[in-house]
């Protein structure tokens, strides 16, 4: 089962979600991260309700990225490149991500071969079949 770190975060969450340095160490510990992407005037920020963190769009090309639009531009501009691995939702029950993998909000029925967002006190259902799960606490997962 894929283990997706939510903005970086392994055991919980910390003022340091979507920092790139923050991003990497979970992608270097054999996670996969979901982080919130902004595109403004051409350029990509991470950041949840802002963009915050100015990066290139190479960052976002790395593997294990699953690149979660925030704004319409950083959904355009993403779309346009193979390499990256993104989608949008607000309160959608589910939405396919671009390399077609059905990504659920959490406390939605699960489907078979989707990611599964996770609150802290939730657990994997038992015969849900699904790929991945995506949780601030996916350390507790490993």
């Amino acid at each position: 089962m894929k283990l997706i770190s939510h903005r970086g975060n392994i055991q919980g969450k910390t003022n340091r979600e979507n920092m790139p340095e923050y991003i990497e160490e979970a992608l270097m510990a054999g996670y996969d991260v979901e982080v919130d992407v902004w595109n403004v005037l051409g350029v990509y920020y991470l950041g949840h309700d802002d963009p915050e963190y100015k990066i290139s769009e190479s960052f976002l090309e790395k593997e294990g990225l699953w690149c979660h639009a925030k704004n319409s531009q950083a959904l355009s501009a993403m779309l346009k490149n193979p390499k990256i691995h993104c989608f949008w939702h607000d309160k959608d029950d589910y939405t396919l991500t671009s390399k077609g993998k059905i990504w659920i909000y959490p406390d939605k029925e699960p489907l078979e071969g989707g990611i599964l967002v996770l609150r802290k006190d939730q657990k994997i259902p038992d015969d849900s079949n699904l790929e991945g799960i995506c949780s601030d606490f996916v350390g507790n997962f490993k």
